[in-house]
């Protein structure tokens, strides 16, 4: 029954319930980022390197395939598919410089936010404190 509880009391954090968002905003965000890499950035940086489709670029192994697709290259025998890997690495650059953008305009608000909001004034001192003071200062006039 002790198991039962502290699953309870772990499930219930918030922390988990926190992860929980974060993996849901973290997936949804990924296929956001990753139409935008795939439909937009992609054909405009192929267009601009003479048409090239990064998917398709491979080096055939064991025989002669001109004109065919990688996948269909693919059935004929192995392939190193070198323009997959190019596409995917150019996928990690443009992420991290988006993720990178966003954590740059999150801490930029999170800055902002912290001086619009005043820092608390010291508070005086205790009547400990006070008490403290006036047997130092009759002691001292002795």
């Amino acid at each position: 029954m002790g198991m039962v509880k502290e699953f309870k009391e772990f499930a219930l954090k918030g922390n988990v319930l926190d992860l929980a968002v974060a993996v849901i905003i973290g997936g949804a965000f990924g296929k956001i980022v990753g139409s935008l890499i795939d439909d937009v950035i992609m054909p405009v940086v192929g267009l601009a390197l003479n048409k090239v489709d990064f998917k398709n670029l491979y080096y055939p192994l064991r025989f002669d395939a001109k004109g065919v697709d990688v996948e269909a290259a693919r059935k004929l025998g192995p392939v190193i598919a070198y323009g997959n890997f190019i596409s995917i690495v150019i996928n990690f650059i443009i992420l991290a410089f988006i993720i990178f953008l966003v954590v740059k305009a999150f801490n930029h608000a999170k800055k902002r936010f912290d001086k619009e909001v005043p820092a608390p004034a010291p508070a005086g001192p205790t009547a400990e404190q006070k008490l403290l003071t006036e047997i130092r200062d009759l002691l001292a006039r002795r």
